[in-house]
């Protein structure tokens, strides 16, 4: 990166920052403030980035931030499509294809994330891949963040890994197998014939798995709009939930939460995660 992209980014996301006000990313108004915006702690806070790191790229110094680092400052800052795009020219990165873990999420939708702060919510792909999640999410179902390439679809990982069927009963990964590829149908069905993401994904997992080649040539398709599911978390043992979800205008992402099925005692269950917080719920890789 030359000094002049350092200089303009570094003024690019100062200016970002002090449009917002901490209520509209959840944070508490708080004291009395000299600034307009948030803090640069903040910021940070909300990236997941060390504020001496966030304070470097502000003053327009500091190591070129990664694709990942980016992503997280465009979502901190809620920045639109076109902000996040320019952002990531200015740190000499590619721009990410839409769809995949660095997608743009609509800055309504992020906003309806941060507020559902007492029930597991996250935001995915149609492809169900994993964009965001917030604390209880993680806490019920495992921090998805880590995956990458085909891998950070939950849809693939089903398919290909066994690890990510460790939190269902294995008397329901058949028909979550059928809900999935129905799903994927329909996904690939409104995205057009010459979507690359989707047709690569279903070419891979068809030579791959056989289940889901099977599954594939029955010919299901069905949006996944909610769902009941049994989890089987490590320490409050199997969790009934409603899985509920909210479509962007395009299909492409989904607000997925999930809500306690009534007459499961899970309402209990689902109090109880907020107490004892983040499980290391980890899908073991072969």
């Amino acid at each position: 990166m030359g000094s002049a992209k350092y200089a303009e980014l570094g003024a690019f996301l100062r200016s970002r920052r002090e449009r917002i006000r901490p209520t509209d990313v959840g944070l508490p108004s708080g004291p009395r403030r000299r600034v307009p915006g948030l803090r640069r702690e903040e910021v940070a806070q909300l990236a997941g980035a060390s504020v001496d790191y966030y304070n470097e790229l502000e003053r327009g110094a500091g190591s070129q931030p990664s694709e990942q680092m980016i992503a997280a400052l465009a979502r901190a800052l809620r920045l639109t499509a076109d902000e996040r795009d320019y952002l990531y020219r200015l740190a000499d990165r590619p721009v990410p294809v839409h769809g995949g873990a660095a997608s743009h999420i609509h800055p309504g939708m992020l906003d309806l994330l941060s507020r559902l702060t007492s029930t597991p919510a996250q935001l995915i792909t149609d492809l169900h891949v994993t964009l965001v999640q917030n604390p209880l999410a993680v806490a019920l179902i495992g921090d998805h963040s880590d995956f990458r390439g085909t891998r950070a679809s939950l849809l693939y990982r089903w398919f290909t890994d066994p690890g990510a069927r460790h939190l269902y009963p294995e008397a329901d990964h058949e028909s979550q197998s059928r809900t999935f590829v129905a799903d994927l149908r329909a996904a690939a069905a409104r995205r057009a014939d010459k979507d690359v993401e989707a047709t690569s994904m279903i070419s891979a997992l068809l030579d791959v798995s056989p289940e889901f080649a099977a599954v594939w040539a029955e010919h299901d398709v069905a949006f996944r709009r909610d769902d009941r599911k049994r989890l089987n978390h490590p320490a409050l043992g199997l969790i009934e939930v409603n899985c509920l979800n909210l479509f962007s205008e395009d299909g492409r992402q989904r607000l997925l939460w999930f809500t306690p099925a009534v007459g499961t005692g899970s309402a209990d269950l689902l109090d109880l995660l907020a107490v004892i917080g983040t499980q290391e719920i980890v899908e073991p890789t072969y």
